[in-house]
């Protein structure tokens, strides 16, 4: 039986490979070798056009219960009660909500690192990339954050490709408007 480290660490290092093919493909710029950092550093360490750049994975359920179900967790009735519950909600509402949070959280932290980017990998199925880019005007990261850049993938394969969301250079030119002004 695999531990809950080891599964995390599982879908850390696979987040750090489909984020690193994706970015060579869309950029062509090599990224290469990966390995898993302890406490105090980001999760994962790769060599980006032989540079070492620092990776922080971070996964988008949008709540503990989603992430239950979606990870095939069995769920206690309370787990259930709140999945329906949440049902009820707009997913929209859910995806900029979660989203918010997620990078809210993650932009409190500090690495012994001098090179960061955050990857968030979607995992949620009922949220694409074309959701996430709708919503852009809604989301904002914290004025201090420690993340060179922040970028999603679309979904748990990355078969909807790569998202920039910070720094506003990387959006997507018929996107006009980043964050809202926090940073």
């Amino acid at each position: 039986m695999v531990s809950g480290r080891d599964e995390k660490i599982e879908l850390e290092h696979e987040a750090a490979r489909i984020f690193m093919r994706l970015y060579e493909r869309r950029f062509g710029i090599k990224m290469r070798h990966i390995w898993h950092n302890e406490p105090r550093r980001p999760d994962v360490s790769c060599y980006y056009d032989h540079q070492k750049l620092d990776l922080e994975i971070a996964h988008l359920y949008g709540s503990e219960a989603e992430a239950m179900h979606i990870l095939g967790r069995e769920l206690s009735p309370h787990t259930h009660r709140e999945l329906l519950q949440l049902m009820r909600m707009p997913a929209e509402a859910r995806l900029v909500a979660a989203l918010n949070s997620l990078l809210a959280s993650k932009a409190e932290k500090s690495y012994d690192s001098e090179r960061v980017w955050l990857v968030i990998r979607n995992a949620n199925p009922l949220w694409t990339k074309e959701e996430m880019l709708a919503h852009f005007p809604k989301l904002h990261l914290p004025k201090t954050h420690p993340f060179e850049q922040v970028w999603v993938i679309g979904d748990m394969q990355g078969e909807s490709g790569l998202l920039a969301l910070y720094p506003p250079l990387h959006l997507p030119k018929q996107q006009t408007k980043p964050y809202r002004k926090d940073f």
